[in-house]
């Protein structure tokens, strides 16, 4: 089991969930090793918070053919292309499963299910977002950062998938280079 601290900057829980693969061009990291991962991934998202949630070998596969499938369709959407047809097939196919199930509680709103349920949710989520024509999908702007996120800021004017990783590296590193020009 991965010790890694997962990221969730991505806006939307089906981006987030491609985003457990970083470095895709460069240096492909996955931080989705085993189910034990994915176990992780969904209870730090939140997805179900009731009871231990049971992630065999076939849901752990269902998890990662659905995060390859929201990346290539969103991919696709960035570059105006038209969705690649497998992808579609294993989205929705997941999407119709059911979803969880909320309840009310003195402490708020706990979701209830399986890891196919979590599983429908989280395509759902990528259907309604790679539907929303308004919607502002961006990949980060760091060069060797792949992280695919929802711009929501004014004027979709954001550049990094989230500061402290890529916005804070990205501008010290220009800083670095402005000093080393000063002193040239």
């Amino acid at each position: 089991m991965s010790d890694q601290t997962f990221v969730f900057v991505s806006g939307n829980a089906a981006l987030d969930l491609v985003g457990t693969v970083g470095w895709r061009r460069t240096a492909p990291r996955d931080q989705l090793a085993e189910p034990a991962d994915l176990r992780r991934w969904i209870a730090e998202a939140g997805l179900l918070t009731e009871g231990p949630v049971e992630v065999d070998s076939a849901a752990f596969a269902d998890a990662l053919e659905l995060r390859e499938a929201v990346h290539r369709l969103a991919h696709d959407r960035l570059a105006g292309r038209e969705f690649d047809r497998r992808a579609l097939e294993v989205v929705n196919g997941a999407a119709a499963a059911p979803g969880r199930r909320p309840a009310l509680t003195g402490a708020g709103v706990r979701f209830h299910g399986d890891t196919a349920a979590a599983l429908a949710d989280i395509a759902a989520s990528a259907i309604t977002l790679l539907a929303d024509g308004d919607a502002v999908l961006k990949e980060c702007g760091r060069e060797s950062c792949t992280r695919l996120y929802v711009d929501r800021s004014r004027g979709a004017r954001r550049t990094w998938c989230g500061m402290d990783e890529c916005g804070n590296r990205v501008k010290a590193a220009a800083y670095r280079a402005r000093r080393r020009a000063e002193r040239t």
